[in-house]
């Protein structure tokens, strides 16, 4: 069905973006980039008039999920009193869905989004707009997407669950060669095939593992028997290439002495030379499978734990050993002018490393440069940077920071486990006040006031800086200059919290010089 838009600006995509809202129907502007999202949702905003009193309020929900609005909470805000949005993976995990739920309702018109939205989510979008088809390639530049991820994001328009009888998914073509192009690439060419990636040695490593563990294969005979039986035996037939590699992962898992074969009589003779083929996990490696860490990860933490014992070691040792393992990937790169300052804290910082420091030289050195951005930032945030600071200083947004600190407190409990079972009990309470201040943000003076409900960051600080350290300080303030502090619904709900006896503050008593402000 053709259709006549207006040519309103030179973007074609928000010209068609206008014409969705002209024609009281949603859209999905789906873009290559987090800050083309951003930028398309501001210039679809600019050329919006109107605003209402229901936007307003939802630009201000977005402001209150942080406890201090980073700049792209602002941009968002602002975005919504237009009715438009953007989506990625930068932002609060609150702030997506308040822009999901929104664009449910018919509140937001427009959403700009990477392929964040392409799968399966189901919005009531009539049109699909595909602003870019191509995608940076690492070194090969700009290339187009797959068909299978075109399929995906053109498969948003038109929703039968919100009565729509079709849907319209519009590519943007410079020239009529590309326009061919790209009905000849994504529009009448098949989708890519599938094909497994069980023989990915990580994936490998923990099926292995935990097949032996919960005892599913009990010898090597019955587990190469499982495997054949998956996808990727059926795709491929031949299992030698999978055998070889899992021979080798057998290997490494009794070296790293999370499994043995039975009958091995001493460290002398090996399960080879016993002919033995029947498997069994170690305690360890039972407590490995059970925490779902690969078991490279499980050794190297390992190994940094026997590091740590002979080493000076504080908070920043462990989130940067959390920091260093393959499921914190993919880190943030390291921007050129951010080289100097990260190896500047580094010379500083070294003495507490207990990871391997690879050489400038060694291939390994750019991974290592990451993990020391993405530590300094998880630092910066333990010393009670707001999160509109880290993305200033490291360009880490806060749905990523967010991310981040859910990932390490995992391997950060994991290694808290790992250290019960081989002894290294000395560790465990720094591990446990490095997940604590992780999840807070505070410094470790704060601990004791957060530890009490409804007291962040932002209000043990105030607390702190009047004088209020601990417990012991609470329990001795009056209820009339903690309302001065805290405002009176905490203060009595602290009180109460304490065991002390509330009686309520007379009005005027509330207001003074002390308050909640900015730190």
């Amino acid at each position: 069905m053709a259709t006549s838009i207006n040519e309103i600006t030179n973007e074609p995509a928000i010209d068609i973006a206008l014409d969705t809202i002209k024609i009281k129907k949603q859209a999905l502007v789906f873009c290559n980039t987090r800050r083309s999202c951003e930028a398309t949702a501001e210039k679809i905003g600019k050329q919006i008039k109107e605003n209402s009193v229901v936007l307003d309020e939802l630009g201000n929900k977005i402001l209150k999920v942080l406890s201090s609005p980073t700049r792209q909470c602002r941009r968002l805000a602002n975005c919504i009193r237009k009715g438009t949005a953007f989506h990625h993976a930068g932002l609060a995990s609150k702030q997506r869905k308040l822009v999901e739920d929104s664009f449910r309702q018919g509140i937001i018109k427009i959403i700009c989004s990477t392929p964040t939205l392409a799968m399966g989510i189901n919005l009531p979008a009539f049109r699909a707009i595909l602003k870019d088809l191509k995608r940076y390639g690492g070194r090969w530049g700009l290339k187009y997407i797959q068909t299978l991820e075109y399929h995906q994001m053109a498969g948003r328009a038109g929703r039968p669950d919100f009565n729509d009888e079709f849907g319209e998914a519009i590519c943007m073509a410079k020239n009529q060669d590309e326009a061919d192009e790209i009905v000849e690439k994504f529009i009448h060419a098949p989708p890519e095939k599938i094909y497994s990636k069980l023989a990915v040695e990580p994936v490998l490593r923990t099926y292995c593992l935990s097949l032996v563990a919960t005892k599913f294969c009990k010898s090597k005979k019955t587990l190469i028997e499982f495997f054949e039986k998956t996808f990727y035996g059926h795709q491929y037939g031949d299992m030698q290439e999978i055998e070889n590699i899992i021979e080798k992962i057998l290997g490494y898992l009794e070296e790293w002495e999370f499994i043995k074969y039975s009958g091995q009589a001493n460290d002398f003779v090996t399960a080879s030379d016993l002919g033995s083929d029947k498997l069994e996990a170690t305690k360890l490696g039972e407590r490995v499978a059970q925490l779902y860490l690969d078991p490279y990860t499980a050794h190297f933490i390992i190994t940094c734990l026997r590091r740590a014992t002979q080493k000076i070691h504080d908070e920043f040792s462990y989130i940067q050993m959390a920091c260093s393992t393959l499921e914190l990937r993919p880190l943030n790169s390291v921007r050129v002018k951010e080289v100097e300052f990260i190896e500047a804290e580094l010379g500083e910082l070294s003495d507490k490393l207990i990871v391997y420091e690879p050489s400038i030289f060694e291939p390994e050195y750019d991974d290592f440069l990451k993990s020391m951005k993405t530590t300094l930032a998880l630092v910066n945030w333990m010393n009670e940077k707001n999160e509109d600071d880290i993305l200033e200083e490291f360009n880490i947004a806060p749905g990523e920071l967010h991310v981040k600190r859910n990932l390490i407190d995992w391997i950060l409990f994991a290694t808290e486990e790992i250290c019960n079972l081989l002894n290294f009990k000395d560790l465990i309470k720094i591990i446990k006040k490095t997940r604590y201040r992780l999840d807070k943000g505070v410094k470790e003076e704060l601990i004791p006031l957060v530890r009490l409900r409804n007291v962040g960051r932002v209000r043990a600080r105030v607390l702190f800086r009047n004088g209020i350290k601990n417990l012991g300080d609470l329990k001795k303030t009056d209820l009339t200059k903690l309302t001065q502090l805290i405002g009176p619904r905490v203060a009595k709900n602290l009180k109460k919290q304490l065991g002390q006896e509330v009686e309520e503050v007379k009005k005027g008593k509330r207001k003074g010089q002390l308050g909640l402000g900015k730190y």
